[in-house]
């Protein structure tokens, strides 16, 4: 019809109210009752940021839909906020319908965006050779222990406290079948006493949200061993990057820049390792070149998995790298820039440490390390953990995982108002109240 998908012109109004035999627009609403027709438009106050809209016609949604849950549970997952601007590129069909990029000369799109994401990942670690992407946080960490296992020839991977007992289960798993195993040690110490040590991993934040120097572990590692860094890259806006500390190879989730939680996936992990270390990446990276005519085109550099060389020299059976979740991570870094990714992280510090002093004001509660520094994420001890859940849950919150019997994790994200933190702590204390009458 006329004006495509543009609003219609008063010609258009015209033909279809002839069409169906009415004067004017009034006409077709005449059957309703008079008290349910505005007089006027409605008083939609002052314009709104777009995260700020959201959360309002959240609340308006749950109002008609019934209570829903604010999101404070942690563990490696987060409810962050996720720009509209990220989820509409996404919907493009050239992104959303492309298939692995087999042939340079017709996926050029999709080689940069995969190149683009690689450069993202390197500079927020501090190391030079990233990849283009892999399962999640857990199989990344996994892949860079098997790099350390090659690399070195040695079968154990030291793991400091608080490295995510889900990860280094995937680590064990994949160890199996090439002599590998994990070890954990109390102090970096420890570390240097294990015999036969391939890595050591340290997590930064780890998994109870403590910041702690990660080098002392990095220096006292036995000599040949390799330097692992787990990361939150939500946090690296704040926070040093791990090549800046000592790391050979980098590893993380990228749920936490740029994808919603989705029922638990699809995630996205990603790896960086330094120079000499490149060829034993897994997956495949991306690379920017020059055409005949010297015009810039894209291609993949290094594919080491076993669809594209001989098995005995392939690094991982690796089969994807998630390429629509690293476009996300892409726009989604891209939206923030350096400023916003530092401004992110101020903002989930601030709001984290002034919930935990809201939240260890709760008589029968407290910080489960009370001198540790943290980022956005807490353990606290509140007695019966699963007892505290389900009470905070029937209150409209959700905190968690339970870590052991009596503590649980708490998780702040750019998303956490403060009424919503001040709510929280209300009920906690009636929830712990409850507990003691």
């Amino acid at each position: 019809m006329p004006g495509g998908y543009l609003p219609h012109t008063e010609r258009d109004r015209r033909v279809m109210l002839e069409a169906v035999g009415a004067r004017d627009v009034d006409e077709l609403f005449a059957d309703l009752p008079s008290g349910l027709a505005l007089a006027a438009a409605p008083d939609l106050g002052p314009g709104l940021d777009e995260q700020s809209l959201a959360r309002r016609l959240a609340e308006l949604a749950a109002a008609s839909a019934g209570q829903s849950l604010v999101c404070f549970a942690g563990g490696g997952y987060y409810d962050r906020y996720v720009p509209a601007a990220e989820r509409a590129l996404l919907a493009r069909g050239e992104f959303l319908t492309a298939y692995t990029p087999y042939q340079p000369e017709v996926s050029q799109g999709t080689l940069q965006a995969t190149f683009e994401f690689q450069t993202m990942i390197s500079e927020l670690v501090g190391l030079p050779a990233a990849t283009a992407g892999l399962y999640d946080g857990s199989t990344a960490l996994a892949e860079a222990a098997l790099m350390a296992r090659a690399a070195t020839g040695r079968g154990t991977v030291v793991a400091a406290p608080g490295v995510h007992p889900e990860w280094l289960e995937v680590v064990g798993t994949y160890g199996q079948g090439h002599g590998l195993h994990v070890a954990t040690a109390a102090g970096p110490g420890d570390a240097a006493g294990t015999p036969d040590v391939a890595a050591v991993v340290v997590q930064q934040p780890d998994y109870f949200g403590r910041v702690a120097d990660v080098r002392p572990w990095f220096e006292a590692r036995p000599r040949g061993a390799l330097a692992i860094a787990a990361v939150n890259p939500a946090t690296l806006g704040v926070l040093e990057a791990p090549g800046a500390l000592g790391a050979d190879i980098a590893v993380g989730e990228g749920q936490s820049v740029g994808l919603p939680l989705s029922y638990g996936g699809p995630y996205l992990g990603f790896i960086a390792a330094r120079s000499e270390l490149l060829r034993r990446l897994p997956g495949r990276i991306c690379g920017r070149t020059a055409d005949a005519a010297g015009r810039t085109a894209f291609v993949l550099t290094l594919q080491a998995r076993e669809q594209h060389i001989r098995r005995a020299k392939a690094t991982s059976n690796v089969c994807t790298n998630q390429a629509l979740c690293a476009l996300a991570v892409t726009i989604y870094l891209s939206l923030l820039g350096p400023q916003g990714l530092r401004r992110l992280g101020e903002v989930c510090l601030a709001r984290a440490h002034y919930l935990a002093h809201r939240l260890r004001a709760v008589p029968g509660a407290a910080l489960a390390f009370p001198d540790a520094p943290f980022f956005d994420e807490f353990a606290l001890r509140v007695g019966d953990a699963p007892r505290v859940i389900r009470g905070l849950a029937a209150r409209g919150y959700l905190v968690g995982p339970a870590v052991g019997a009596e503590t649980v994790l708490v998780a702040v994200t750019e998303k956490r108002s403060r009424a919503e933190l001040d709510g929280l702590a209300a009920a906690l204390r009636e929830v712990l109240g409850d507990a003691r009458s």
